[in-house]
């Protein structure tokens, strides 16, 4: 990199520490945002840019005041098809996200997974359960920690459990993990991908470098994914919530069991997990196949799946106020993730919803209400398209209002000792928040206002 002129596209979460390493390593950095510089004081600050290195406040349609960079580096955030990167392409430069780079420049061995839903929760346990017997691994990636952030100090005793967006796979050229893993595929972002093929497509990219040596993790339960993972390279480890499979890990009579061609090992009863619903018996046998894969020890696999609390905002409880439970699913950013989370209540559900349209169909949620939803509140730009959808499937019960603080507020004057009051938004966050975490540290602090109301 010494030397080397990159153009960084958009900074977002990992720009701070892209643009640190660049740095370290002698590149000459220059960086373009749409956001203007006022938006992005502080990281200018933090990062000490000069204002010779900054293109701001706009989008660059082609290279020409880029620098005549070597290698342009893309933040997640930003389309593949703008007119910056397709000018790239077509003049031959390189086009990489962090990810790419961050796998070029690691020592260690390298753990991925992605999915629609549940890789943040199966990231963070499976970084658990490695913890168990590997005290130098990384869990990073999109869960928060930008991976470059961690290569340079890594050594050949680290261990990179990884969680990888499309967004992220659609950028990789050589990324090549010892063991990759995707959980389940349904639609998502089809606003950016347009097409399902498209969204497929980039998630399988975690496949694309592997060899025969490398292990690739897949849900036997999705018969998608069972099909378009038919001809992978890599060696197949299939994990199954419904199905005792003749190799891999399943449930049996209520157990985590690894099945080999030699032995049949009981791992822990699903029982003991601390993790609410069927969704997450899967992301825990997902976990363990990463896990055996790896040659962990099943000692350690138990002890890592017994100890897991979860992920903040993901079935998150967050108590009770007048025998009102409160639970923090902001991480529910698409139909598929709520449906699963109101799946894992078995209380009367006050469900509040809605968000940024990323174009999803919101029919088979809604077909779940009976008998589990009581109350629909819903707020965002979503707000109008759900209740027409709720309407059409003869659910009445709902109400639009201005905001989350709205919601709340209206959903426990309807609540009674019993409800639940679920924030599953099946959207992202993005119309009225900067991520599902501000989302949902809001909520909590709702309900904390709540509980210190009554609580006096």
């Amino acid at each position: 990199m010494e030397n080397k002129k990159v153009l960084v596209v958009g900074l977002a979460t990992t720009g701070v520490p892209l643009v640190e390493v660049l740095k370290k390593l002698g590149a000459e950095v220059m960086i373009t945002d749409t956001k203007t510089e006022e938006e992005l004081s502080e990281t200018i600050k933090t990062l000490k840019l000069k204002k010779e290195e900054l293109l701001l406040g706009r989008q660059m349609n082609n290279l020409d005041q880029g620098g005549n960079p070597e290698l342009v580096i893309v933040s997640p955030g930003v389309p593949m098809e703008i007119p910056l990167i397709l000018d790239a392409k077509k003049k031959g430069i390189t086009v990489i996200g962090e990810i790419e780079l961050a796998y070029q420049l690691m020592r260690g061995r390298l753990v991925a997974i992605t999915g629609t839903n549940g890789k943040t929760t199966t990231t963070a346990l499976t970084g658990e359960i490695f913890k168990q017997e590997k005290p130098r691994t990384h869990v990073v990636g999109n869960i928060g920690v930008a991976m470059i952030s961690k290569v340079l100090e890594s050594t050949e005793e680290d261990y990179f459990i990884t969680e990888v967006s499309s967004f992220q796979l659609e950028s990789v050229e050589k990324f090549k993990p010892e063991v990759a893993a995707i959980l389940n595929l349904t639609p998502d972002h089809l606003n950016r991908h347009k097409t399902m093929d498209n969204y497929t497509h980039c998630k399988l990219n975690i496949f694309k470098n592997q060899g025969p040596e490398d292990k690739a993790v897949i849900n036997y339960d999705d018969p998608i994914l069972r099909e378009v993972t038919r001809d992978l390279t890599g060696q197949k480890i299939y994990f199954s919530r419904k199905k005792a499979l003749a190799e891999g890990i399943f449930v049996k009579n209520g157990i985590i069991t690894i099945r080999t061609k030699d032995q049949e090992i009981k791992v822990l009863d699903t029982d003991r997990l601390k993790i609410l619903g069927e969704h997450n018996v899967e992301n825990a046998l997902a976990a363990t196949a990463i896990a055996w894969s790896m040659g962990i020890g099943t000692d350690s696999i138990k002890k890592g799946l017994e100890g897991f609390q979860g992920v903040e905002h993901r079935m998150e409880i967050c108590g009770e106020v007048n025998g009102i439970t409160f639970i923090n699913d902001s991480k529910g950013t698409n139909p598929d993730a709520s449906i699963k989370a109101v799946e894992a209540v078995k209380d009367p559900i006050i469900l509040l919803a809605g968000g940024m349209d990323k174009g999803s169909d919101f029919n088979e949620l809604l077909d779940l209400f009976p008998g589990r939803v009581k109350q629909l509140v819903l707020y965002g730009e979503t707000a109008s398209i759900i209740e027409k959808t709720a309407h059409e499937k003869n659910f009445k019960n709902t109400k639009i209002l201005k905001d989350l603080e709205q919601a709340v507020s209206f959903a426990f004057d309807k609540g009674e000792a019993g409800d639940v009051i679920l924030l599953s938004p099946a959207c992202a966050s993005w119309d009225m928040y900067k991520s599902y975490e501000q989302r949902g540290r809001h909520f909590k602090e709702l309900y904390e206002m709540l509980r210190r109301k009554y609580d006096d």
